[in-house]
């Protein structure tokens, strides 16, 4: 789809997963809810400068964390950098994100269908690497109806979503365990520019 593009393999996840821990460390991963009161199944936590919240106030960005009430953790450089790397090898060459929003899927974990529009600049593509159990991310279009076209992606691809897909509905099919049960869960990384 015009604006979606799959880098398979593009990044290095063991080397990026080895930031993970002093994050977590920090501000732990949470379930957070909807605005209307429902759980959400996926953990979350945030680097950056900003992070993304979800409560009965609605969802938005906030610099600080409202489990720990301190700053968010920074984002790591090599994350960063494999963002905007990626970005322009979709071709957003000036993209560095403020905000890197990460979640936890265990098997039977999904995302519904949603946009993401709590940024200010639509301009700006969204960033995601993969890593752990593999997924098959879904992408509606401008519109939520119809069925999705499944993206399947793996341990170490990223997926950009800008230009005409910036504000394509999407989601992630319901996780499905790892066979050889060597890998617990999905972790993915979203780059934004909040």
């Amino acid at each position: 789809m015009p604006g979606v593009t799959v880098l398979a393999g593009f990044a290095n996840s063991m080397a990026l997963l080895a930031e993970l821990d002093a994050i977590r460390n920090n501000s732990p991963f949470r379930n957070m809810q909807t605005p209307g009161g429902k759980p959400i199944s996926v953990a979350v936590t945030n680097c950056g400068d900003v992070g993304w919240v979800s409560d009965d106030r609605g969802y938005r960005y906030q610099a600080i964390d409202p489990e720990t009430r301190k700053p968010w953790p920074a984002m790591p450089v090599a994350w960063r950098d494999t963002a905007h790397r990626a970005a322009a090898e979709a071709g957003f060459n000036n993209f560095f994100p403020n905000a890197c929003l990460i979640n936890r899927y265990l098997p039977g974990n999904r995302m519904t269908a949603h946009q993401d529009k709590n940024e200010r600049d639509f301009s700006q593509p969204v960033v995601t690497i993969s890593t752990g159990l593999s997924a098959e991310f879904l992408v509606w279009g401008a519109e939520r109806a119809g069925s999705p076209i499944g993206v399947p992606v793996y341990d170490g691809d990223v997926l950009v979503m800008g230009g005409p897909a910036r504000m394509y509905f999407h989601g992630v099919k319901t996780v499905q365990p790892d066979p050889g049960g060597h890998c617990p869960h999905r972790i993915s990384l979203t780059f934004r520019v909040a």
